[in-house]
């Protein structure tokens, strides 16, 4: 028997990249007596969780979606059997999947304390590996991606992400497919920064675009810049390769998760509105030029604040201009009755809810741009 469940992280950091689950399901066989060890990942879209172990097993069924969803420990004893727990794998508010096993020792909060720190190692560890093997990439992935679809996954910071102050999440439709659009965040001490962009045009050109845009931004604030600066070196960037023929539409937020203050630099199409509780308000900013439409382009910032409690959405054009079928814009009326619906909702699954609701709203037709959703719950 090995030193208990710290000591499968010791084991996972031995471990080659594509064995994790192998070495997760020998531990907790040796350890807490299990069986039936399954290792199941959210797909691109979060619309289902898929087997590692075998990869031709079932997907996660109703208790797998309640944990995945929840990010709680499920345990469902059964008087005649093993008891089945399930555990989320989670990396700092980014949902990967659930920890699947049966054991016949007693569940009690002792048991799921220990098995609690193996999946939270396995869900460090799976995410590291995601750099030196294919193998989870692939199980997320329903159906082969588009060359920009590709360039804009490997962009993303993540899907969601927790602090002390606050809770945010991403989403990115039509997974597969996706061009222009995307999203950003990086949170140093009390300072969040998040940025929404939407490259001009179609395809691989437009996530070429969009990608010169974002590395010009982290370049900047990694380099201790400010808002400001990273929409003028992004600017500059696209403008010197393209000469203004093509554009990235921006909004770059940076939030004080101290006192809620933001300051903003609105550069295009994205719009900012906040809830709390019912209400919801769009945030109205002078909108400046688009990044890289010209050169030497100057940017001002913009302020509003948060007051505890709100939640902070930022929509592409994708979301709130889209117009299926010469409809009225999703924006005007739809997307309120669809953030309405997430106030009970974690940002990590309101935007799931709203995009659910943006594809209910086409009603069939394909939609004729992508579309980014970020949420943000400031909770001081």
């Amino acid at each position: 028997m090995s030193d208990g469940p710290a000591s499968v992280g010791a084991q996972l950091r031995a471990a080659p990249p594509d064995r994790l689950p192998e070495v997760t399901a020998e531990h907790l066989r040796a350890d807490h007596a299990a069986d039936r060890v399954e290792v199941l990942l959210g797909d691109l879209s979060l619309s289902a969780l898929w087997p590692v172990l075998d990869p031709e097993g079932p997907t996660g069924g109703l208790l797998e979606q309640r944990c995945f969803g929840s990010q709680l420990p499920v345990v469902d004893p059964r008087p005649d059997g093993p008891t089945k727990i399930l555990l989320p794998l989670t990396v700092w508010g980014d949902r990967l999947g659930v920890l699947s096993l049966e054991t016949t020792r007693e569940a009690g909060q002792e048991l799921t304390a220990e098995l609690t720190v193996i999946a939270d190692e396995l869900a460090m560890a799976l995410r590291t590996a995601d750099k030196d093997t294919d193998r989870y990439h692939r199980v997320r992935r329903r159906q082969r991606l588009t060359m920009a679809a590709e360039l804009q996954w490997e962009l993303l910071p993540g899907r969601s992400l927790n602090g002390e102050r606050f809770r945010l999440a991403g989403a990115l439709e039509p997974a597969y497919a996706v061009y222009g659009d995307h999203y950003d965040w990086s949170v140093t001490g009390d300072r969040l920064t998040v940025t929404v962009l939407n490259g001009h045009g179609d395809g691989i050109e437009a996530t070429l675009l969009t990608a010169v845009a974002v590395n010009a931004m982290r370049n900047a604030r990694r380099a201790g810049a400010g808002i400001v600066e990273q929409a003028e070196l992004a600017s500059d960037a696209v403008y010197s390769r393209h000469g203004g023929n093509s554009y990235v539409a921006t909004l770059l937020l940076e939030i004080g998760l101290g006192d809620g203050a933001v300051e903003a630099v609105d550069a295009g199409s994205p719009k900012a509105m906040v809830a709390h509780d019912r209400d919801i308000r769009p945030i109205t900013l002078e909108q400046q030029l688009p990044l890289g439409m010209f050169g030497d382009t100057r940017y001002e910032t913009q302020k509003f604040q948060l007051e505890p409690g709100d939640r902070l959405l930022v929509a592409s054009d994708g979301v709130h201009a889209a117009a299926p079928g010469g409809r009225t814009a999703y924006g005007v009326s739809a997307l309120l009755t669809a953030l309405r619906r997430t106030r009970l909702q974690p940002p990590s699954e309101a935007v799931g809810t709203v995009i659910r609701g943006l594809r209910e709203y086409h009603d069939g037709l394909d939609a004729d741009d992508d579309a980014v959703l970020v949420c943000l719950d400031w909770l001081r």
